[in-house]
């Protein structure tokens, strides 16, 4: 008696409990199932029973089909009640996946309740503008960085009037590297050739055209 109360009393986890009603309702199936095919077995054996007494002794036939008819009536109650375990077995199994679905969804619930403990808009608002900044200084750092150093301190009118210099004293000095060597008259010197005429008039032309650029 007492474990009879202690069985209906004690709490059960319900999970544990769907899936023993599962299980207990599978095994009937089975045994329905293996009635069934006891059943067919024996309605096959009377109706042959039959066709073959059908001629010769009637009331033989006639018991046989009788014991078919009883027969497939209690395959049709089986068949009913099947139906009904199969049914109790999808009703369990869908509950069964209903509460597991709703626990998972409650332990999600809690991690999200326990990730988001510390947290509200103000702060999230407050980390996000923190993050701005600091990327925008690590752009401007990174945009002072790439910048050349000490161009402002370059004078360009400077460079240019340096370079026109530079160009003048070039041009001097190929002037004065060509300037003509006074050879009075009848002297030949061995070995000299004078240069083309048209070649003089050439180098000259380019000369002035550079000297005129550079006093531009």
């Amino acid at each position: 008696m007492a474990s009879f109360m202690s069985y209906f009393g004690a709490r059960r986890d319900p999970k544990q409990s769907a899936r023993d009603a599962i299980v207990t309702l599978r095994q009937q199936l089975q045994m329905i199932e293996k009635k069934e095919d006891h059943l067919q077995k024996k309605i096959d054996e009377e109706l042959k029973k039959a066709k073959a007494n059908a001629v010769s002794n009637k009331s033989i036939a006639v018991a046989a089909l009788k014991r078919k008819k009883a027969n497939e009536t209690e395959l049709d109650r089986l068949a009913g009640t099947r139906l009904q375990l199969e049914m109790q077995v999808n009703t369990l199994e869908s509950a069964n996946l209903n509460a597991e679905t709703m626990a998972a969804m409650k332990k999600a619930s809690d991690a999200l309740k326990v990730i988001h403990g510390n947290l509200d808009i103000d702060k999230v608002d407050q980390t996000m503008a923190l993050v701005n900044e600091q990327r925008d200084l690590a752009n401007e750092i990174a945009q002072s960085l790439s910048n050349p150093v000490y161009t402002d301190l370059i004078d360009e009118d400077e460079l240019t009037k340096e370079l026109e210099a530079l160009g003048e004293e070039q041009l001097n000095e190929r002037l004065t590297d060509r300037a003509p060597v006074h050879i009075p008259d009848g002297v030949r010197v061995e070995g000299s050739r004078q240069p083309a005429a048209v070649e003089e008039d050439d180098e000259d032309a380019q000369l002035r055209e550079l000297q005129a650029a550079l006093a531009m």
